[in-house]
């Protein structure tokens, strides 16, 4: 059965001077027009292609071999490019604009904004569909993450504690501020790691490593940029987080763990404007 909203591996089935025929199942033989026939894959009669599906203006399925920004079942951060009566129009990548319903809009936008949306296939008109309400496709199983693991993040919306994210397309995440140590918007994709999971499922993420390999590995990298500048790193723990950040892409708080533990070892010599290697 085609998918609509998605890739679908279908067979050639009928070649017309306007494009392809592809075998849709029950919904019947399937256009990829002329246009989107890729040159460099075979595509005879009997050959598989791998196309994406989605309803033309007559609402009937038709495929093409170019990638959306987002498939149904995921989130992303898409432009407005019109609205209307009936709702607002995103550009995810396809020449037919993504509907946002005005019903399914969290904030007034306007052309111009972008907006994280979940991509949805509406029930009754098997019309893509965006929604700007996110709760309801979130955090419906329970969390199954480690602390200390990688994770693929979507950042969401600004709130007086920081950034809420979207992990791995399944969980809400919260990167507190105290975690902000480079600039960060929403629509930005991010690798992240789990901070902590609460007793109540909430999750705290952190976009650096953390525990001990975070300042096992940048204990490493400083050595190393010592070596390559002399013995001498013009940082410290009194330096700004800024300037920390730009180096070596980390916040100030696990710099200071990793020249701590450096000292300790006998491997640094810590100064008020610099850090020396002995």
């Amino acid at each position: 059965m085609a998918l609509i909203g998605r890739f679908n591996s279908l067979q050639v089935v009928k070649h017309t001077d306007f494009g392809l025929y592809l075998d849709g199942g029950p919904d019947g033989e399937i256009l990829l027009p002329k246009r989107y026939v890729p040159k460099d894959e075979p595509s005879d009669e009997g050959d598989w292609l791998n196309v994406f599906l989605y309803l033309d203006s007559e609402d009937r399925p038709v495929a093409t071999t170019l990638r959306p920004k987002v498939q149904v079942g995921g989130f992303a951060s898409l432009k407005v490019v019109e609205i209307n009566r009936i709702g607002l129009f995103l550009d995810w990548g396809l020449p037919k604009d993504l509907l946002l319903p005005h019903s399914e809009e969290k904030r007034p936008l306007q052309v111009g904004d972008y907006c994280v949306v979940h991509v949805y296939l509406d029930k009754r008109t098997r019309r893509i569909t965006a929604t700007a309400r996110l709760d309801r496709y979130l955090d419906n199983t329970p969390p199954r993450y480690k602390t200390g693991q990688e994770v693929d993040l979507l950042v969401t919306e600004k709130t007086d504690l920081g950034f809420k994210a979207i992990i791995e397309g399944q969980h809400w995440g919260l990167i507190h501020k105290n975690e902000l140590f480079k600039f960060v918007r929403s629509g930005m994709r991010e690798k992240g790691y789990i901070k902590e999971i609460r007793p109540d499922g909430k999750i705290s993420l952190s976009l650096q490593p953390v525990g001990v390999a975070a300042v096992s590995g940048l204990g490493e990298q400083i050595i190393a940029a010592l070596r390559a500048e002399g013995g001498v790193l013009a940082l410290s723990d009194k330096s700004p987080p800024e300037l920390i950040s730009q180096r070596f892409g980390v916040s100030k708080g696990n710099f200071k763990k990793a020249i701590g533990g450096l000292y300790k070892q006998g491997l640094i010599r810590i100064d008020d404007d610099r850090i020396e290697l002995i």
